[in-house]
């Protein structure tokens, strides 16, 4: 079989998380961009069109689009987050639709976990709002660096420059808090369509790109492992099946993570620290010379290794730590408070192993970005805490990988994820005592 270069695919996808405090206008927002770009079939926009008038909000409330749960949330149970997925001539989006309320921080959390960008929505008329600034917060932790804000319901204000310039001067302050590093803020009604896909004359004084525009020239991929502020990064594939071809041999399956991998190219096997090259890069299209990351393969070796699933293949270039040590950020979910002693399971890249969390350094205060000192750490709690492991992990700081510096928490009796982690301390954090 001939051998083929792997598409781009995964730097075509943009995956972003919406974030804005209730009665915002988030909802309407992500409506209107799916209705205007021709995302729904028929059916559907009949379905938004005759909840509308069932609710007696007038021809079509967009915010019936992506709002299937309210009646679950008037009910008080807990929301997911819901992810959309639409496309353009341009590029293929993965929405991740976050719940504002402060009660559904692990799910907001959920969802800018693997977020290229937030999409922010700020009620013009009101400014920033405490809720959005936490989970603003709460994205940047998480390793979010690009933000566009759709300052909304500028109809309401008379389309006002003051009410533009408010928002953009409030989230400049707060973007060079968080360590931001693109910020486009647009003016929009998205009851209306202004500058959300197609090009308003409603601001003159506004000259920027659209929110479709802004969403189809974001770069993307960030998620997949390449923060960009790591650029001798090499590839990281943690090991997720064995598998053993015809006519003898096995290739090692996971996904593409740091930086593609190349046929040809020296790799080390952790954490045993096993050498090898890779021979063959097999993928759904067929053999490739080169996978870029995020795309899922299995490779060859030119040696015969034991490598098992919970591994990870590495470039020899930029070998990560092996650690049985971890210092880390936490995100703690579960009702019941974390403690020193507390013994969990992690689950790390394609490795489950027993943990048990050995101090609780301090707790985080996300709207003020400060640490103060607790002896637990209650539901929706951010911390630093110490991690010791049964088995050597291999990780890098979060802020360098996405996916080899991330790990969730399992309660070992109930088997419910109780908490997500980052390895290390982030950037932001640095200077706190």
């Amino acid at each position: 079989m001939g051998t083929t270069t792997a598409p781009d695919e995964v730097m075509d996808l943009l995956r972003f998380a919406t974030i804005g405090s209730v009665d915002d206008g988030k909802s309407t927002l992500i409506g209107r961009l799916l209705v205007d770009t021709r995302q729904l079939f028929d059916d559907q926009i009949d379905a938004v069109a005759q909840a509308s008038k069932d609710r007696g909000v007038g021809d079509m409330d967009l915010s019936f689009v992506t709002d299937g749960l309210r009646a679950e949330r008037e009910q008080g149970i807990t929301i997911d987050v819901a992810y959309r997925y639409a496309a353009t001539p341009r590029r293929k989006f993965v929405i991740a639709d976050c719940p504002g309320h402060v009660q559904y921080t692990a799910n907001m959390a959920t969802g800018a976990s693997t977020a290229d960008l937030a999409l922010v929505v700020v009620d013009a008329t009101t400014g920033l709002k405490e809720q959005t600034r936490r989970h603003l917060c709460i994205a940047s932790l998480l390793g979010v660096r690009q933000l566009v804000v759709a300052a909304n319901k500028m109809d309401e204000g008379n389309w006002r420059s003051t009410l533009y310039t408010r928002v953009v001067t409030q989230m400049e302050a707060l973007a060079k808090t968080l360590e931001i590093e693109s910020l486009t803020v647009i003016p929009i009604s998205a009851l209306n369509g202004d500058n959300v896909v197609e090009r308003s004359s409603a601001a003159p004084y506004y000259d920027g790109p659209t929110v479709l525009e802004a969403l189809e020239s974001a770069p993307a991929g960030g998620w997949a492992g390449d923060h960009g502020s790591h650029a001798d990064a090499a590839t990281r594939l943690p090991v997720q099946w064995i598998l053993r071809q015809p006519g003898g041999g096995r290739t090692y399956a996971g996904m593409v993570d740091g930086a593609p991998i190349t046929v040809g190219e020296e790799i080390v096997v952790l954490p045993e620290g096993l050498r090898s090259t890779v021979t063959e890069i097999r993928t759904p299209s067929g053999i490739v010379e080169q996978a870029p990351i995020g795309l899922s393969v299995s490779d060859g070796l030119a040696d015969d290794l034991d490598v098992s699933r919970g591994d990870m293949i590495v470039g020899a270039a930029d070998v990560p730590t092996v650690t049985q040590d971890l210092e880390a950020t936490v995100c703690w979910f579960s009702p019941q408070p974390l403690l020193p002693g507390t013994r969990l399971r992690i689950k790390h890249t394609t490795r489950t192993t027993p943990a048990i969390v050995e101090s609780i350094r301090s707790r985080l205060d996300v709207n003020e970005l400060s640490l103060s000192s607790v002896a637990s750490l209650e539901a929706n709690d951010i911390g630093l805490v110490t991690i010791k492991t049964a088995s050597p992990l291999v990780v890098d700081s979060y802020q360098e990988n996405r996916i080899t510096g991330s790990f969730v928490l399992v309660d070992e009796v109930t088997n419910i994820t109780v908490a997500a982690g980052m390895v290390g301390i982030p950037t932001l954090l640095h200077a706190q005592p």
